[in-house]
Formats: C-alpha cells, sequence, structure tokens
C-alpha cells in the first residue's frame, strides 16, 4: 500500500505530465494546426474529385500537422521576449519559461524534419518543398518581419495559403491553373481575417512593438482597405465557377459568403468600432470552411 509521501509524488508526477502535454498543446497552436492541415486535406479530397488514397490523404495530415507545429513552435521561440508582453501571449511556455529554448528549438526541428521527409518519401517531392516553403517563410520572413512593417501581412498570407498547394499537389504531383485559382481564394480570405483579428488585439500588438494594421492604426484607411480586400473575394470565390472547375451551386455559395464579409467589412469602415471587428472575424472564421466544403462537394 503506498504511503501519503508516494501518493503525493503521484498527483505531482500526473500534474507534472499535464502540465507538460498542455505546454506542446500551446507550442504548436493545436487549434490552428488543426484549421491549417484541414484546409490542405480537404484541397487534396477536391483534388481527386472522389477517388482518394487514404494513405496519402493520412500521410498529408501527419506531415502537414508536424510540418505547421514546427513553424508554430519557431516563431514562439523567435518571439519569446515579445509574448510575454501581451496579453493574450503571456502565458506561452516559452515566453514563460516552462519550457526552455534548447527544448523547444529540438521539438520543433524534429517535427519539422519528419513532416518533410514522410511527405517526400510517401507523397512527392514537390510536396514536401512547398511544405518546406511554408516553415522558412512563416518562420523566419513573416515572423521578424511583424515588427518592422505592417507588409508583414501580405508576406504572411504565402505560407498561410500554401496548404491548399501542398494539398494539391499532394494528389496531382503538379501546380495547376485549378490549384493556383483555390490559392488565390485563401491568399485574399486573409486580409480580411487577420486584419480584424489585428484591430481587435492592436493594443496588445503594440505593446509588442507588432505593425499589423496596414496604416499603422484603427483608423478608415485600415478599414477601408480591409473593405477593399473582402469585395474582392466576391468575384475571386466565384472564379473556381467561372474557369469551370466547380458548379454554379458552390459559386453562389461563395460569392455570397464574400458578401456577408463585405458587409461586416463595410459596418467596420462605417463605425470603426472593435464590436465590427469581432463580427468580421467570427464571419471570416465560418467563410473558409464554408466555401471549401462547398467547392469539394460540387466536384464529387
Amino acid at each position: 500500500m503506498k504511503t501519503v509521501a508516494q501518493h503525493n509524488e503521484d498527483i505531482i508526477a500526473v500534474s507534472a505530465l499535464k502540465q507538460k502535454v498542455q505546454d506542446y498543446q500551446q507550442l504548436v497552436k493545436i487549434r490552428l494546426t488543426l484549421l491549417v492541415v484541414f484546409s490542405a486535406a480537404i484541397t487534396y479530397m477536391t483534388a481527386a474529385k472522389g477517388a482518394i488514397n487514404w494513405l496519402d490523404l493520412t500521410i498529408l495530415s501527419i506531415g502537414g500537422f508536424l510540418v505547421v507545429a514546427a513553424s508554430n513552435g519557431l516563431n514562439q521561440i523567435i518571439e519569446k521576449n515579445y509574448d510575454i508582453l501581451m496579453i493574450r501571449t503571456a502565458n506561452r511556455p516559452v515566453a514563460t519559461n516552462r519550457m526552455s529554448i534548447t527544448e523547444a528549438a529540438i521539438a520543433s526541428s524534429v517535427m519539422g524534419i519528419i513532416g518533410v521527409v514522410i511527405m517526400s518519401i510517401y507523397l512527392n517531392q514537390l510536396t514536401s518543398m512547398l511544405a518546406l516553403a511554408s516553415l522558412i517563410s512563416y518562420a523566419f520572413i513573416y515572423t521578424p518581419l511583424k515588427r518592422i512593417s505592417p507588409l508583414s501581412v501580405f508576406v504572411g498570407a504565402f505560407p498561410g495559403a500554401l496548404p491548399v498547394l501542398i494539398g494539391w499537389t499532394a494528389f496531382s504531383g503538379h501546380i495547376t491553373t485549378e490549384a493556383l485559382v483555390l490559392f488565390g481564394v485563401q491568399f485574399i480570405w486573409q486580409f480580411p481575417h487577420f486584419w480584424s483579428i489585428a484591430w481587435i488585439l492592436d493594443e496588445d500588438y503594440k505593446r509588442a512593438g507588432f505593425k499589423m494594421l496596414p496604416s499603422y492604426g484603427k483608423d478608415k484607411k485600415t478599414a477601408l482597405q480591409n473593405l477593399a480586400f473582402a469585395l474582392l473575394l466576391i468575384p475571386v470565390g466565384f472564379l473556381p465557377t467561372q474557369e469551370g472547375f466547380t458548379g454554379l451551386t458552390s459559386g453562389i455559395i461563395a460569392m455570397l459568403a464574400g458578401a456577408v464579409m463585405s458587409y461586416f467589412a463595410f459596418r467596420l469602415y462605417i463605425t470603426c468600432d472593435n464590436k465590427e471587428a469581432k463580427r468580421l472575424m467570427f464571419a471570416s472564421f465560418l467563410y473558409l470552411p464554408l466555401v471549401q466544403i462547398a467547392y469539394l462537394l460540387d466536384k464529387l
């Protein structure tokens, strides 16, 4: 029978394990990573038109998860001294020293290498190279640029949209016009999506010296640029239908979804109010999975 001391040690061990699991979930930004993997996986299924190789899709999902997780881990290492300054990131494991930079670097490197290698071996070279390009551009170009210029959002939109190309090439082995059109939809979507978030978190970002809004502040110029990109989503979302890649139904759904985002972006332009920025942010969260699922169903 265990003594009280042994029982307490077991409790401490279990608690430490739970904390470590939570720390790794924070390091890899688990929810964000799963959303990115969803984007790649659903694009793979769209490219496959029902002829899905489930082993390839599994490899894509695992490899994609590891590469995105590695990118997020490297991001937190680079931004360690800035994360601690912001309310929403102050409790991250590297920022609080619950996880050492060495541990985070080893874990991120191992995940990134394994992710790229398994995609290279089991899928194709192009897919693995796109995944590697996504990791490098996100961690080592976009991340440091956030403190230099609002152009970081434009730069970050490339790795942010690469999951579409990664998903497509995982099936086809090459980049097609269709893949580039779908890439364009996700690329444009990121501007109203990230700017609405940056609008809400402007004070937090400023504490860390991040320059995320296009005119360096919450003003009419920023709101107008946000509105312009939201409006651009309407014709861009219809392009797959226009080019004959998908049917009319998904094109209409994409246009309506773009119109909804444009409506909230217009309200933000009129009011410059945080409440409208939150509405736009939530609309953007719904836009991408809704439109991507519509494209997929229209291809089956």
